[in-house]
């Protein structure tokens, strides 16, 4: 569809942008990603921001890939919005029985009337035909918001699962490696917190203030929010290209720099996350060969090692080549979910996970961001993030890791509790 575009200058960009998302929140669908201006080989844009949804398709997991198929061959247009995790049930025999307390949709698009795009010092406003002749009095009201910071009571967050349960579950997975069944599992648990009202503006910046990574993320989807801090590429693909980046591996910064480069170098060359890290390029490679090319899949880079704010991280790039008449939906449907948040083989781990984790995944683990109307797209995978459903003010974290063989249930117990740290800080700072 056509859309009519409009740049500004703007001074400060920082600020605008938390000014447009604050604006933001008076519409029902709402998707801001942010790459806090990390710059890489496939980076695409500095932030956008779709909002204002014109058409959308909303649905539980059955044939949702192919209503989503339908949906974005029709619109012929951006489209924005997320697949949970639990569309897995859509791609293979399976189920997800677990208790849910965020409730939801399985899979949500939009059709956005607006978009901005944030590049270096100026904003790109593209706005469907319709209206166009709101972009300067949109522009105008953004700009006269009043950023403010607001208090939240004391929240109180629980323990989906306490050690034991979670050493019972840990076991099943240990005895299934053993038994051959699986070489790794992603193991996850949820944390909580019932009867709360969030200010889910002012939560997301605190939480990505934390670590700024390239594919933050806030999303409004009714009365369904995300803030993600996630620091991975789910999968893009640009023009023939598919790229996807699996996270293995993490190390802590060091306080000097010398012993920053000495963590750094050890992540380089542990082998126990090079395993984990390998297995998960394999599965990989084999999902991008589905769609492939003959002879295309490539591991473009393995085991490089990228620095962020709080942490050094073990990143892998694969790719490969499709076909022009190549369908973007299939593509996606054909690596979904994401082996880094499954374990290998996939299906069998799939089976695992549900039956020793307590609670629905849904968003979490899953993907958020968009397609274009010449067919690309790039999502992330929803890590680090909070999920929340102001309807049943009910907030939710999870976090996990990857079990192989050689794990301890206490060491991953407290690998867990301290990835859940920085997102407990900010709940109960916000």
């Amino acid at each position: 569809m056509q859309r009519f575009s409009k740049t500004y200058q703007i001074k400060n960009c920082s600020h605008f942008k938390k000014q447009l998302l604050l604006w933001a929140q008076q519409f029902r669908e709402v998707v801001f990603l942010e790459s806090n201006n990390h710059k890489a080989k496939y980076s695409t844009h500095q932030a956008v921001l779709a909002f204002d949804a014109f058409t959308l398709l909303q649905t539980d997991y059955e044939n949702a890939f192919e209503k989503l198929k339908e949906y974005q061959k029709n619109t012929n247009d951006w489209l924005f919005g997320y697949l949970s995790y639990d569309l897995k049930n859509d791609v293979e025999q399976l189920q997800s029985n677990n208790f849910d307390g965020l409730h939801f949709p399985d899979l949500f698009f939009f059709q956005p009337k607006k978009l901005v795009f944030f590049e270096e010092e100026s904003v790109r406003f593209e706005y469907l035909k319709m209206c166009d002749d709101e972009i300067d009095s949109d522009f105008s009201e953004i700009t006269a918001v009043k950023l403010f910071e607001s208090h939240q009571p004391q929240i109180r967050i629980n323990n989906r699962i306490q050690f034991k349960e979670y050493e019972n579950g840990f076991q099943r997975i240990i005895n299934h490696i053993q038994r051959g069944d699986i070489y790794e599992a992603n193991y996850c648990m949820e944390f909580y917190a019932e009867n709360v009202s969030l200010n889910t503006n002012e939560l997301f910046w605190n939480l990505n203030k934390i670590s700024e990574p390239p594919f933050a993320c806030y999303a409004k989807f009714n009365k369904h929010f995300v803030m993600s801090a996630s620091p991975e590429r789910y999968i893009k693909k640009q023009g023939l290209k598919v790229i996807s980046q699996p996270i293995k591996g993490t190390a802590k910064r060091g306080i000097t720099a010398d012993e920053d480069t000495l963590l750094k170098q050890n992540l380089a060359e542990n082998k126990k996350e090079q395993t984990e890290n390998v297995m998960i390029v394999d599965l990989v490679r084999n999902d991008l060969s589905k769609t492939a090319t003959k002879a295309s899949v490539q591991v473009e880079e393995l085991f490089g090692i990228y620095t962020f704010k709080q942490v050094h991280q073990m990143i892998s790039t694969v790719v490969s080549e499709v076909s022009e008449d190549q369908n973007p939906v299939d593509i996606i449907k054909s690596t979904f979910p994401m082996g880094s948040m499954t374990g290998a083989p996939k299906l069998s781990a799939m089976k695992i996970i549900e039956e020793v984790e307590q609670s629905k995944r849904g968003v979490y683990s899953g993907a958020i961001g968009y397609f274009t109307p010449s067919n690309d797209f790039d999502f992330n995978v929803v890590i680090r993030s909070i999920l929340y459903n102001n309807e049943q003010k009910y907030a939710s974290f999870s976090v996990g890791s990857a079990i192989t063989i050689n794990a301890n249930a206490t060491d991953e117990y407290n690998e867990c509790l301290l990835k859940a740290q920085a997102m407990k800080n900010v709940l109960q700072q916000c």
